[in-house]
């Protein structure tokens, strides 16, 4: 089993954010129109669905934008994604697949943080933990597995359709693909996820909504508000977020 938090009750909006990637540009332009144009309240919560760092050039900055923006709004959450996992494990923390670490982005996320990896071998897990702040290898032992809330679940990956919803496994909600995209499932809710890209928000209701529209690849950095209905979108490498409303 894996730990969870169940928000039974929550009155405002949520606003979840797909995978970021070390899209530094690009996040900050997002949150700075969740701020200024979506006029965030105390009561609403903006949920990020994970993989904030490796392939992108600044992982580091992304964390900092995140660490900032808690501070001004506390009910922010953060959900742990398999890129962050696979950092922890590199780092010779609990994780999974930190041997393919490199090999999977995490050299961009290496580099932002100083550790230039052309000249020789990689850094040890000591280095690696040396370079970070405190705050960040904080900020990345402590983001939530999964978080369901009245009306929708979020998880990084998905969920195991063949597990009750309180007994999912931390492996599966983290790196779970075609068991989870492909078939039905019976938790009574539609499960927000990132994890696997689309070119666009995927809505397959009433059983998932796919918020990872492949920034770090080109395209867009999505984010979904579900009391209203609307989806926020920047291009990569614009500076303007484009809004509409969910599909009918």
């Amino acid at each position: 089993m894996t730990r969870f938090r169940d928000i039974s009750e929550h009155s405002g909006r949520v606003f979840a954010v797909g995978d970021i990637h070390g899209c530094r540009a690009e996040l900050e332009v997002m949150l700075t129109a969740l701020t200024q144009s979506e006029k965030l309240t105390p009561a609403d919560i903006v949920l990020f669905i994970g993989d904030y760092v490796d392939r992108g050039p600044d992982s580091k900055g992304v964390i900092d934008l995140l660490l900032g923006f808690v501070q001004r709004h506390p009910r922010s959450i953060f959900l742990k994604g398999n890129h962050e996992d696979m950092f922890l494990s590199f780092m010779g923390l609990p994780g999974r697949d930190g041997m393919a670490y490199l090999m999977n982005g995490g050299t961009q996320c290496l580099n932002s943080y100083g550790l230039a990896l052309e000249d020789g071998p990689p850094p040890n897990p000591e280095e690696v933990m040396k370079a970070l702040p405190p705050e960040h290898l904080a900020f990345l032992q402590g983001l939530d597995t999964y978080v369901m809330l009245p009306d929708y679940i979020f998880a990084h990956a998905g969920l195991n359709p063949l597990r009750d919803l309180r007994l999912q496994v931390e492996d599966d909600v983290l790196w779970i693909r075609d068991e989870f995209i492909s078939n039905k499932h019976y938790f009574g809710r539609p499960i927000i996820f990132g994890h696997t890209p689309y070119e666009d928000v995927l809505f397959n209701l009433p059983f998932k909504i796919g918020i990872d529209t492949g920034c770090v690849y080109g395209n867009k950095l999505s984010c979904i508000e579900t009391k209203e209905g609307k989806i926020l979108q920047v291009s990569s490498g614009s500076t303007k977020v484009q809004v509409r409303a969910f599909p009918k």
